[in-house]
């Protein structure tokens, strides 16, 4: 079966082309270029602030040498293995790769080394690059067909490596590893693992765009992301992320002296194959690597920084309202109407809130995504023209990949002959969809792919919005098709839908993930002040090359404090915290430091209420009007360009947590204190990071519960800061700005 041609997204991260086998991503570059038939391969390297990686180009293949940072070098002794056979015609085929060129520019920030196979006739290009002067450095490699037919090749890793802890002095040292779970449905009790790596250590971490909850105990699906630190003074190490929202891999293991593991997209269930058509080529995801010493945080500081200058939409920053303060209609679930609509709208605009985000309930069917006239008899393009004149944006549900059983002639039936060819399995004659869920169509076929970018047009035109939000099975993880672009599925193998997982899952959502990008990307070209967020069912869609392509996400579908404080705690080691989306329900508050636990425990990133707030009382209605406004003015300046710190363990729900950010540019900082059920725990120190020794700071007290005083930076990270609070499940914030009058002890 010879693959459809697809159309080449264009990737903000980094996947410029189409493939990433054993690496990720292709750079065109040229200048110092190395004779192929030289014998002794030349050292070369990109650089950042903190990360160095040294690479060589063997006549055959190429090499990571070393990766360097935080005071420690770190010795890789594999040598890459690229592709050895492909498929063609039926018949399987030994690749003789040999070296092209090898080229460096741009003062160690890009390498870029080719290597050809004449028969079968392919291009390899492996590249590493540097795209800010801080922060890791992304790895890309892009497989090309030069054959005059299609060619199936076994789904490669991006990355392998395997570091000599001896010649790294790391041997001798612990080892832990860091890695996050996704929010998904509900954070699990433990998010954020350390795990220490004793010398037969064996971890395998997966991620795709959705994943059904999993019993107590067994494995979740993770940020695609690790990190391992030296337990040595210098608490340094590494790190390593996927850039991709399909179906992927991470794997780490120590036998003795040695510690290996991989990256890229996921092999099994297998075989898993990929077709590359004639004159096509193929990336697989781009991964980043990076290093870092003085702890997580500092990593997490370090990446987080980047990821906002690399990956993530630069409109955002030009924003002064980002990341905004919203009322989300869900609380009300599928029954919201356009009276109670336009009330919450009026109400939130007269509390300070900034975008009203009409969810699930407003469209006629699934599939079928226009103003139910019922519920809406003006239409929502009606109330987009409200929420401006108040001043609000507005943004939309749509689970715009779904189709349904309407029998309108816009809807997506799963019945019409057209669409059938879209879906990504058939369904009985008496099937009916959920509320708000149907069949999945496979985005990466690209009849299917162009009528999504005709109604994602419509939608954000016709409703005038300012913001789309997408949930649902998004992405395609399997499909039974044997006509789409993937590799074919026997159904026989496939799991149960809708996520049909099987041989061709990888394919399927490879292709689909890039169908996704492709299309976000346009919608953004043509809309640039548009916002995006990523939802899929919560926090099932929490990865690298989602934050290139979306503004924010939704970090778990469970909206109680404790759950969106754990979601927050596990996902803000490695993204950005303005970002990071907690829904805000409705909680029982006996008094008004309860009410504002509840509202603070999402307001430490992009906060969603997802209520009435007509429903507040005068006290909470108070309580949230100031609690706004120091959002706007004292908060959202620091989760936008702040350090973060985890100055507590991960929140319990019984006893203290807390979060602190320090903006280094601003000398200004806030301590979000939150005190959990314990009776008896009335008092905490937080130990903070990120000060001056030898300075002094103003703390300020937000809701009075100590007097402001001015206490030493020395003390605030030794012994640290005070916090009393007498009433269980209640919260504090403490604003502090360094001041040039002399330390105090507290």
């Amino acid at each position: 079966m010879i693959a459809r041609r697809l159309a080449q997204p264009t990737w903000r991260n980094s996947l410029h082309s189409l493939f990433l086998p054993a690496t990720a991503v292709a750079i065109l570059l040229a200048t110092h270029a190395v004779n192929a038939v030289q014998s002794e391969p030349r050292a070369l390297t990109v650089s950042s602030a903190d990360t160095t990686v040294t690479v060589t180009a063997g006549q055959r293949a190429p090499q990571i040498v070393s990766l360097a940072g935080g005071g420690i070098t770190w010795e890789n002794d594999r040598p890459e293995n690229l592709i050895a056979k492909i498929r063609m015609g039926g018949a399987w085929q030994s690749v003789h790769w040999k070296l092209k060129s090898a080229d460096a520019t741009g003062a160690r920030r890009r390498v870029s080394i080719v290597y050809k196979s004449f028969s079968p006739r392919l291009r390899l290009q492996w590249s590493w690059q540097a795209r800010a002067s801080a922060g890791p450095i992304e790895h890309a490699v892009t497989l090309t067909n030069l054959e005059r037919t299609a060619v199936e090749l076994p789904v490669p890793d991006s990355l392998a490596f395997a570091w000599n802890l001896a010649t790294s002095g790391t041997e001798s040292e612990g080892l832990r590893h860091l890695w996050i779970e996704k929010g998904a449905g509900k954070p699990s009790a433990e998010g954020t693992h350390e795990d220490e790596i004793g010398r037969e250590y064996r971890w395998s971490g997966t991620s795709s765009t959705y994943a059904v909850d999993t019993p107590a105990g067994e494995p979740r699906e993770i940020i695609p992301w690790l990190l391992v630190e030296s337990s040595g003074s210098r608490r340094a190490g590494w790190y390593l992320g996927i850039e991709f929202s399909g179906r992927v891999r991470l794997t780490l293991r120590r036998d003795g002296p040695r510690l290996s593991g991989e990256a890229g997209l996921n092999p099994s269930p297998g075989p898993a194959y990929t077709l590359v058509g004639p004159g096509e080529s193929f990336t697989a995801p781009t991964v980043f690597l990076g290093a870092f010493t003085g702890g997580p945080d500092e990593a997490g500081n370090i990446l987080r920084r980047w990821i906002s200058r690399v990956l993530q939409n630069p409109a955002d920053y030009d924003r002064r309202d980002y990341p905004l303060l919203v009322n989300n209609s869900w609380g009300s679930g599928m029954a919201i109407d356009e009276d109670q609509a336009r009330g919450m709208m009026d109400d939130a605009a007269r509390l300070g809130l900034e975008m009203f985000h009409l969810d699930a309930g407003w469209f006629r069917g699934v599939g079928d995504w226009y103003s139910n006239p019922v519920k809406f008899p003006h239409g929502v393009d009606a109330l987009a023209h409200r929420a401006h004149e108040l001043g609000l944006k507005f943004g939309l549900w749509v689970d715009w990949t779904q189709a349904g059983i309407d029998g309108e002639p816009e809807a997506l039936n799963v019945h019409d002959p057209k669409t059938r060819e879209w879906l990504t399995r058939d369904v009985a004659s008496d099937w009916k969809p959920e509320e708000f869920k149907g069949v999945t169509i496979d985005i990466g076929d690209p009849p299917a792919r162009a009528w999504c970018a005709g109604e994602l047009e419509r939608l954000v035109s016709s409703f005038h919005l300012d913001m789309l939000e997408h949930d649902g099975y998004l992405v395609a993880q399997g499909c039974l098709r044997g006509d789409h672009p993937h590799v074919a599925c026997d159904p026989a193998q496939a799991g149960p839908a809708p996520l049909l997982i099987g041989s061709c899952s990888t394919d399927v959502s490879y292709r689909a993930s890039l169908a996704y990008y492709s299309l976000y990307d346009d919608v953004r070209r043509r809309h640039p002040g548009l916002l995006l967020e990523a939802c899929n069912d919560g926090g099932r869609m929490v990865d690298f090359g989602a934050a290139a392509h979306t503004d924010y996400f939704s970090i778990t579908d469970s909206y109680d404090p404790l759950s969106n404080r754990e979601a927050f705690y596990d996902a803000s080691h490695v993204l950005p915290a303005s970002m990071l989306e907690c829904y805000v329900e409705r909680t029982p508050a006996p008094q008004i430091a309860n009410f504002l636990y509840t509202l603070r425990s999402g307001m430490m990133g992009w906060c969603t209420v997802m209520q009435d707030t007509r429903e507040w009382n005068s006290g909470e209605r108070a309580a949230a009007e100031r609690a706004f406004a120091v959002y706007r003015s004292g908060l959202r300046p620091l989760i936008r360009n702040g350090d973060l710190y985890h100055i507590s363990p991960r929140p319990d729900g019984v006893h203290w947590d807390g979060i602190e950010y320090w903006d280094r540019s601003s000398r200004h900082g806030v301590v979000y204190a939150f005190r959990g059920s314990a009776p008896d725990e009335g008092r905490h120190q937080f130990l903070l990071h990120g000060l001056d020794a030898s300075r002094s700071y103003q703390l300020q007290f937000e809701d009075h519960t100590s007097p402001d005083r001015v206490v030493g930076g020395r003390d605030l990270m030794r012994s640290g800061l005070a916090i009393a609070l007498p009433l269980p499940e209640s919260s504090e914030l403490v604003f502090i700005k360094e001041t040039r009058l002399p330390g105090h002890s507290q």
